[in-house]
């Protein structure tokens, strides 16, 4: 449903990175629940392939967010996106230190975790401030400071990036306070991925907090970095 003026249009969402892992399980939580969405990935093959195994109500769209005119191209062509889950994310540095890391490497990181991000939110945010109403959520990390522990240095340039990036939410939040939009990062703690295979936990268990916060009810909280609270019997 629409959430803000009672008629019967589905929202549509829009994921990056979203042809395997988190981007993936997220995509087919969202659509489970109702959402049209757009599975986006640098590869448009892919992308289309995805949106097909989904089914009914999704679409495929070629989306590379270190592209500096990619997203707004993408914009253009999703027509009117409500849910934006920025999902694109590399991890380049693993086993490096902070003082001999390449930089040629946190550039590359930064390009994809920050800035792409960055690049996303001004594509299609903008559209959501002047209707009234839009989600945001950023798969951010527990690598960060902000969640409480300290950087973790084995990894540096991805947790700069992911440290930067919830610096952008929070200014992506402030400029949208009380237009209706509400801009959230979220951790989904330690998932098995082509990042890290090693994990015990699936997407598919990460996926459904990631579309609660990508789905808050109006009133709900912005600026945040939020992350599930599991039990642990």
């Amino acid at each position: 449903m629409d959430h803000h003026n009672g008629a019967a249009r589905p929202l549509t969402a829009l994921i990056t990175g979203a042809n395997r892992g988190i981007g993936r399980a997220v995509a087919r939580e969202l659509h489970g629940r109702g959402l049209r969405v757009v599975v986006t990935a640098r590869d448009a093959a892919e992308a289309s392939a995805t949106a097909a195994d989904l089914g009914p109500g999704a679409r495929g769209l070629a989306l590379d967010v270190t592209d500096p005119g990619g997203p707004a191209r993408a914009a253009a062509v999703a027509g009117r996106v409500d849910v934006l889950v920025c999902n694109a994310g590399v991890l380049l540095d693993a086993g490096a230190d902070p003082l001999s890391v390449s930089l040629d490497l946190v550039e590359r990181t930064l390009n994809v975790n920050l800035l792409g991000t960055w690049r996303v939110a001004q594509a299609f945010v903008p559209a959501m401030v002047r209707r009234g109403w839009g989600r945001v959520a950023v798969v951010s990390s527990g690598t960060t400071a902000e969640f409480g522990g300290r950087l973790f240095a084995g990894t540096p340039g991805y947790s700069i990036s992911k440290s930067a990036l919830n610096g952008l939410v929070s200014l992506l939040a402030a400029q949208t306070e009380g237009t209706g939009v509400l801009v959230n990062a979220v951790n989904p703690g330690r998932v098995r991925t082509r990042m890290m295979p090693g994990q015990e936990r699936l997407p598919e268990d990460a996926a459904p907090f990631i579309a609660d916060v990508a789905t808050l009810p109006d009133g709900g909280p912005t600026g945040g970095f939020l992350t599930e609270q599991r039990d642990r019997a």
